[in-house]
């Protein structure tokens, strides 16, 4: 019974740091988008598309609030945003996208994951050439040609419609998230299974079982860096 105990109350330990780590990770990005405009979600897309993505991960109101509290009263950490690229294990290509007030730390943290698990950190614009900045709206509801003519009446930049296991895609210019969703919302649409603004390969590759192991421990160690935000890759999962 006592190693049964202990099992769970290292099991429960684990869940609730990574739930913490994901409530300080998205409360700054909630945080960023409040202070880099006007901390109001009707006027503000950046922060309607973060407070929308905390909400989506069952984050506290009240954490959410304080951030945006906290931005108004322009106190709070000084955070700097970094992106990193490099090779991982098996020559993937991984982003790693940072917020910190200690960008010393930053980097030594991300630096470590990489070597630590047989990759290699690069210059800036390494591998971001092998990925596409992309808005994704993802539901059901609307065929892919209903979509196409809802879309139509709008001015958004679209790249693609698509029907992916049996739900209907939309790939959009990160800036025109909000126009897609607006347009969808207006049509009927009032759930969404993705709607955000990320990073996808053009390609995925296939890593064999020994790199995999030293690629999916290190996804562990960059989520547990607690100035990384977003981790990218274009490893076939």
């Amino acid at each position: 019974m006592g190693r049964a105990h202990e099992v769970r109350a290292k099991a429960m330990a684990a869940t609730a740091a990574a739930k913490s780590a994901l409530y300080n990770r998205l409360s700054r990005e909630v945080y960023m988008a409040a202070k880099s405009g006007v901390p109001d979600v009707t006027m503000n897309t950046a922060l309607r598309s973060a407070v929308e993505k905390a909400k989506k991960a069952q984050v506290p109101s009240h954490v959410i609030e304080n951030a945006i509290n906290k931005a108004k009263g322009g106190t709070g950490e000084a955070l700097t945003s970094a992106r990193y690229e490099g090779y991982g294990p098996g020559n993937c290509c991984i982003i790693v996208e940072a917020l910190t007030d200690n960008v010393n730390r930053a980097v030594s943290e991300i630096r470590s994951a990489f070597t630590k698990c047989g990759g290699k950190l690069g210059v800036t614009g390494c591998v971001s050439h092998l990925f596409n900045h992309t808005a994704i709206v993802e539901f059901t509801g609307k065929t892919v040609d209903e979509t196409l003519e809802i879309l139509l009446e709008t001015d958004a930049e679209i790249t693609d419609v698509t029907e992916e296991d049996g739900n209907t895609v939309v790939y959009a210019a990160p800036k025109d998230l909000f126009k897609v969703k607006e347009a969808l919302e207006a049509a009927g649409i009032n759930e969404f299974i993705t709607a955000e603004s990320t990073i996808i390969p053009f390609e995925t590759i296939k890593l064999d079982e020994e790199h995999m192991v030293r690629f999916n421990r290190m996804l562990d160690m960059l989520d547990e860096a607690q100035d990384v935000q977003n981790v990218y890759h274009n490893v076939e999962l």
